[in-house]
């Protein structure tokens, strides 16, 4: 068992003011010496990364969906060794479900699963009284739910917050500070640019951070939420461990080097890839796809995680010398995979701009964003996955291609046509993985990167284009 002082972060609804109380809370607390990490329930890797940030380490998504359940006390423990707290950014509200599995999905499922106190969120702007019923009933909607307290977001007055605090306290029901509505500004960058300010290292984004951390520092009790968090039990079990979870491996003589896609603030893939890559025996190094304009020399492999942001389509398109480069690795059978935008970027143009043209693909920009999770069976033997192997992945993308899919695809799912393209070693798809969830793919990628391409590797049915 692990000892790792934790909150969940949680609120009725979405739309509370929690996620930028997280930032704040974690900002406040390094800027105070105390070594946090912080964690998002869930597939958004936006807010992980903003997180990450303001924790000064990365900032890890957490989904129950895309690592299993058993997975998330393990994977704390791992992201949050040697912290002294770590906060866990529920998803929606406190019992809500995408997958209309609440018992084992929602943030209060995973707070059980992590043995970890709630702090309820919650905006008050149009609430007196009434707060104490709301609370009172999310307390006692499941027995098993440990709600520490409440922070409010949102007062309005002096008189506001007692009557509310006074509310509270009838109930038995901790307050951990009072922000008035213009404590929590809307400072952050938007979500258009996705991780990108993060991984850019963007001032911007780091003044913003700031500015959040200053605004809890100043109205919420910190060393009582700490003393909160102490009082969790040790988390169950081991910590989760790239080298044990990959098992007993025939590790190449030579460590292959992988490049990820990226910047100096971290990639574009969870922290666990590249943690699993070199687990595996690889040597990983970031490449820029928006300023590098050549792969790292030694290159064996790429891979451009899910949260390369679409909106990027411009500069990624004008990086003509990387995206030649990125064809060529393709062309002669080294492995690349591209999840998310990353398949955009493969594609032979997006809405209208050249693109690396490693598949024979046009992608269009839409209004309308497709989102949500599919379990996917692999189509094509791949660097990813065997031939009929079932995982767990999510889409959030507006941008369609045609076609959907190469001559060999790379995933099908129920009520859907097949997805994504395997070409030589190329796999591309949008549907983004969570590599912890399935850490095999790092041992067959690196073990592909290590392989000098043959003609077996690369055959003559492509479906790409000619570079």
């Amino acid at each position: 068992m692990t000892v790792v002082p934790r909150l969940v972060l949680s609120a009725p609804s979405s739309g509370h003011g929690k996620n930028a109380l997280a930032i704040g809370l974690l900002a406040a607390l390094a800027e105070r010496g105390v070594d946090v990490a912080g964690f998002k329930l869930g597939p958004d890797p936006v807010d992980a990364a903003y997180l990450g940030l303001a924790a000064g380490r990365p900032g890890r998504v957490i989904d129950p969906r895309l690592v299993g359940v058993d997975r998330l006390a393990p994977l704390v423990a791992h992201g949050a060794a040697g912290a002294g707290l770590a906060v866990v950014q529920g998803s929606m509200g406190l019992y809500d479900a995408v997958g209309g599995r609440p018992e084992q999905e929602s943030t209060a499922a995973a707070a059980a699963a992590l043995r970890s106190p709630v702090v309820l969120v919650v905006d008050v702007a149009a609430m007196g009284q009434s707060v104490a019923a709301l609370v009172h009933g999310f307390r006692s909607y499941d027995e098993q739910l440990w709600l520490g307290g409440v922070i409010l977001n949102r007062v309005a007055s002096s008189r506001h917050e007692a009557m509310l605090r006074e509310a509270l306290d009838d109930v038995g029901v901790p307050v951990y500070g009072a922000l008035r509505r213009q404590d929590l500004p809307a400072v952050l960058p938007s979500r258009r640019h996705g991780v990108a300010p993060v991984v850019d290292g963007s001032a911007d984004a780091a003044r913003a951070v700031r500015r959040l951390g200053e605004a809890v520092a100043a109205t919420v009790d910190l060393e009582r939420l700490l003393g909160l968090a102490r009082s969790a039990p040790p988390l169950p079990g081991p910590a989760w461990s790239p080298e044990e979870v990959l098992g007993a491996f025939t590790a190449p003589v030579d460590r292959p080097l992988v490049a990820l896609a990226g910047g100096p603030g971290g990639s574009f893939s969870h922290p666990e890839t590249a943690e699993l890559l070199r687990a595996a025996g690889a040597e990983i190094v970031v490449v820029d796809p928006l300023r590098d304009e050549a792969l790292p020399v030694g290159t064996r492999a790429l891979v451009v995680g899910g949260a390369l942001p679409e909106a990027y389509a411009e500069q990624l398109s004008a990086n003509r010398r990387l995206c030649i480069a990125v064809a060529e690795l393709a062309r002669t059978g080294r492995p690349v995979v591209a999840e998310g935008a990353g398949l955009l970027w493969l594609a032979r143009e997006l809405d209208g701009l050249p693109m690396c043209g490693v598949l024979d693909a046009v992608g269009v920009s839409r209004d309308g964003l497709v989102a949500g999770y599919r379990e996917a069976t692999a189509q094509t033997d791949s660097v990813v996955a065997a031939q009929g192997t079932v995982l767990v992945g999510h889409k959030a993308h507006r941008a369609v291609l045609t076609p959907r899919s190469g001559q060999r695809p790379a995933w099908s799912w129920d009520g859907g046509t097949p997805e994504g393209f395997v070409w030589r070693n190329v796999h591309a798809s949008q549907l983004t993985l969570h590599w912890a969830g399935h850490p095999a793919t790092a041992t067959r990628l690196v073990a592909a990167a290590a392989t000098d391409p043959t003609s077996e590797a690369m055959p003559a049915q492509s479906g790409g284009v000619p570079v």
